[in-house]
């Protein structure tokens, strides 16, 4: 008789560990390492620009660097989807991680905090300490969960304004992130022309394109559709009992986007990640190791709605929308542009950044182009600091010595 076949059957605690939790949000009583808080609404209502309204915010900011007696030395860094205050130091209580831009933010680097006062927040709608769907709801004593209304980059942006009041900024030398960092930069240059010096997205786009709206959506219906999402409320649930498995499989969607099919390649080939069960249904190349130690990750310091609330931001963006189009938009910019793509980028390919650029100038604004050659995908602008360091250094050089 022929052994009987191994099962099909997928069981997840046999995969993944059991302590996941319901939430990596910034919790009451959690470590809050460096971050600084601020209430930013004086009393009245923030109206948001797709309707609905919120009565408190108060946004989590890391700042570096000190700010010269005519606040003219401040530079805004504007983080991506998953991103947080921290984007420069090292781990600590509080920081899991190193700041994710630490190679370009800090003494002597690209961004030198001995020369400038570099400000970096949450977003609005985020889960680290800034006003989103894990903080509690005055109205009912429980975190908003789906009951947080959608935000948008302008929403976000305007949020950052009243941040940048409260400090003492009046105009930023410099707006500068990528990815969705860099949908925040131009909608700075598009509402608020008079309180920057000069602008640099990078890695982005004017508008979210179908691409990009198809691959966030999936991720976002991986969120709702695992069963103990709860529609929104799972901030009560113990671990492994929280929507853990629904953002994990959007972020290894995602992951799969961040980087090119030639460093997968490179790295991982065919190789399996425990050999003796090559046969096995479930048994695991390396490449899905990799998935599933980046979701897991994410799980840990993310909140499944913020994610929610964020990625459809993304989705959102249209620098044009409201404004008689993009190509209107992009000639609010008159300051000047640094912009950037990631050669082997197929998320937000270099043909994006080629347009932002021709757009810009067709419209007599100033915006300088580069290329950066890298195999690293999306993410080449979060890794390769060596060739982005240069250009935006000589760009905040120029614009701060007025030689633009």
């Amino acid at each position: 008789m022929a052994d009987q076949p191994q099962s099909r059957r997928f069981d997840p605690a046999r995969r993944f560990p059991t302590d996941l939790p319901a939430t990596g949000a910034l919790m009451p009583g959690d470590p809050v390492g460096a971050r600084r808080f601020m209430t930013v609404t004086d009393g009245r209502p923030f109206a948001l620009e797709g309707g609905g309204r919120l009565y408190e915010i108060t946004v989590a900011h890391e700042t570096w660097g000190h700010l010269d007696i005519d606040a003219s030395n401040a530079v805004l860094i504007c983080h991506a989807l998953t991103g947080d205050s921290h984007a420069a130091g090292g781990i600590a209580s509080g920081h899991p991680s190193v700041g994710w831009w630490d190679d370009l933010i800090g003494p002597g680097r690209a961004i030198d905090t001995d020369r400038y006062f570099v400000v970096c927040s949450n977003v609005l709608g985020g889960c680290q300490g800034t006003t989103g769907p894990s903080t509690i709801n005055p109205a009912t004593g429980r975190p908003f969960g789906s009951d947080f209304p959608q935000v948008t980059m302008r929403d976000m942006v305007r949020v950052q304004k009243l941040l940048a009041d409260r400090l003492g900024i009046e105009r930023w030398l410099s707006v500068v992130g990528g990815s969705m960092g860099g949908m925040q930069v131009l909608e700075w240059g598009a509402m608020y022309p008079r309180k920057v010096r000069s602008l640099i997205p990078l890695a982005t786009a004017a508008a979210a394109g179908s691409t990009q709206i198809a691959w966030s959506a999936v991720e976002r219906l991986s969120i709702v559709t695992d069963p103990n999402y709860n529609g929104g409320d799972y901030y009560d649930a113990p671990d492994g009992h929280g929507p853990w498995q629904g953002l994990m499989i959007g972020r290894e969607i995602a992951q799969i986007t961040y980087r090119s099919a030639e460093v997968f390649e490179r790295r991982f080939g065919r190789a399996h990640h425990d050999p003796r069960s090559e046969f096995h249904p479930w048994g695991r190349f390396e490449i899905e190791s990799y998935l599933d130690h980046h979701g897991q990750k994410l799980v840990r310091r993310f909140d499944a709605n913020s994610y929610l609330v964020v990625s459809k931001a993304m989705d959102l963006h249209d620098i044009g929308r409201g404004r008689g189009g993009v190509s209107a938009a992009l000639g609010r910019l008159n300051v000047p542009v640094l912009t950037a793509s990631i050669s082997s980028d197929t998320l937000y390919p270099p043909y994006q950044q080629a347009e932002l650029h021709d757009e810009i100038v067709a419209a007599g604004g100033r915006c300088r182009y580069e290329i950066i050659d890298s195999p690293q995908g999306h993410d080449g602008f979060l890794l390769e600091s060596e060739q982005l360091g240069p250009p935006i250094r000589e760009t905040l050089e120029r614009v701060e010595k007025n030689d633009v």
